[in-house]
């Protein structure tokens, strides 16, 4: 059997240029990544992580991560509480799904509650801990879709209606609140 060797042409019936096997004609299509996560709220609190991973290392985010094969959205953000916070969630619906397409990613994010009090600092984590909203360390957020997820979680629980929100009008997570611009290399 031939060694794969792809080269990088427009199928005939396509209008994007994509790695194509030589030998075979396998086209090697390459989609976003899907990003799952969850705004966990305790007791008024909302959960936060500090990242012990780059990018963005460090700073505080939600437990999210990508997506596995073979695993629901919902299991997913599960998993990913359970990897970085030790914490086992209790799923209440979905919050907003998020493009980022500076990275390729679609973010679908929840809205949660701890199952148990318990939670501890997973392997990716260098901490975790409870904030109010008005406690939250907004300078040292990771990235653009953690304000977002906040901002939008504050209003789901003013009351606004259960539909998902989307990014704000005109973003696509290039830039973070205070305009400062989020490296090419940073999710």
């Amino acid at each position: 059997m031939a060694e794969p060797s792809f080269s990088l042409r427009t199928p005939d019936d396509d209008n994007q240029p994509r790695r194509i096997c030589d030998n075979c004609g396998f086209v090697a299509y390459e989609n976003p990544k899907i990003v799952v996560g969850s705004v966990v709220r305790h007791e008024g609190a909302i959960l936060l992580c500090r990242r012990a991973i780059e990018p963005r290392r460090g700073f505080w985010t939600i437990p999210a991560g990508y997506l596995e094969l073979n695993e629901t959205p919902e299991e997913g953000a599960r998993r990913e509480a359970r990897e970085e916070a030790e914490a086992e969630l209790a799923i209440s619906r979905l919050l907003a799904v998020y493009s980022v397409p500076r990275i390729s990613q679609v973010q679908l994010i929840y809205r949660a509650g701890l199952k148990q009090p318990g939670f501890a600092a997973g392997p990716e984590s260098l901490e975790v801990k409870l904030f109010r909203f008005e406690e939250i360390p907004w300078n040292e957020l990771a990235f653009p879709s953690v304000h977002w997820a906040l901002g939008h979680d504050a209003e789901a629980e003013a009351g606004a209606p259960p539909a998902p929100f989307a990014n704000p009008a005109g973003e696509t997570g290039s830039h973070m609140p205070d305009g400062g611009r989020v490296a090419p290399g940073d999710a």
